[in-house]
């Protein structure tokens, strides 16, 4: 089922999928001169937090998580990028150490583009650097969302709210009736909601009965999103 109209998904998603977008070719050859593909496995790191970046990532296929981990080595998951999606280009342009780290959520192919290539496209090219403004902007509006996510709603509705999120990441080939399975660990799910691995449990059990999901071993399906919604506050 379509949530057009009833969730506001733009503002729980980056939009770094339009950044290299049909570029003139011009720009678009500076940028993957160096490009090169890597294979993945699921929790290989990607880059680590703290290490100093020396180019970008785009994700041919698959999906990353990015995180925090605290003085107790509890893990915060911040997002979940998906196929199309730039990742690790904030330090680069600030010139700093990367903020949080990266993993693949699964096996993903995905390019490194080297931190000269990216950057001498980004001076170059006007549509690039127009492109990458309002990428930023909008990514405060994602942020902001989250902060308000934690801030204001409890465990049930933050939950709920994930997993209408990840049900649409998690969208491949989609046609109208399938099931979306999403397959996220409950560790993920609890690192992402915030909160112990027992509650998500716990909650999941909740949502269960009341036939909002289904589960297919570990992978959650949505099973009645106006439910979800509902309990999201959403609607």
């Amino acid at each position: 089922m379509s949530i057009n109209g009833l969730f506001p998904m733009d503002k729980w998603n980056f939009k770094s999928h339009s950044i290299l977008t049909d570029l003139p070719p011009q720009d678009a050859k500076i940028i993957t001169a160096h490009m090169s593909d890597q294979n993945y496995s699921k929790g290989e790191i990607i880059f680590r937090e703290g290490s100093f970046p020396s180019g970008i990532f785009f994700i041919r296929n698959g999906k990353v998580k990015k995180y925090k981990v605290d003085s107790l080595q509890h893990e915060q998951i911040i997002y979940v990028a998906n196929t199309g999606e730039l990742i690790g280009y904030h330090a680069l342009l600030s010139e700093e150490r990367y903020p949080d780290s990266a993993s693949a959520l699964e096996d993903s192919v995905i390019s490194f583009i080297p931190k000269e290539d990216f950057l001498e496209a980004l001076s170059t090219s006007k549509i690039l650097s127009q492109r990458l403004l309002k990428l930023l902007s909008h990514e405060f509006t994602v942020f902001t969302n989250s902060v308000t996510l934690f801030a204001q709603r409890n465990v049930r509705e933050r939950l709920a709210t994930q997993l209408v999120v990840m049900r649409e990441k998690y969208k491949e080939n989609y046609q109208p009736g399938m099931d979306v399975e999403i397959n996220l660990s409950r560790d993920d799910l609890a690192s992402l909601v915030g909160t112990a691995r027992e509650n998500v449990v716990r909650v999941l059990k909740e949502f269960k009965e009341e036939g909002s999901i289904k589960t297919k071993g570990r992978k959650i399906v949505v099973t009645d999103i106006h439910k979800l919604l509902k309990i999201a506050n959403q609607l």
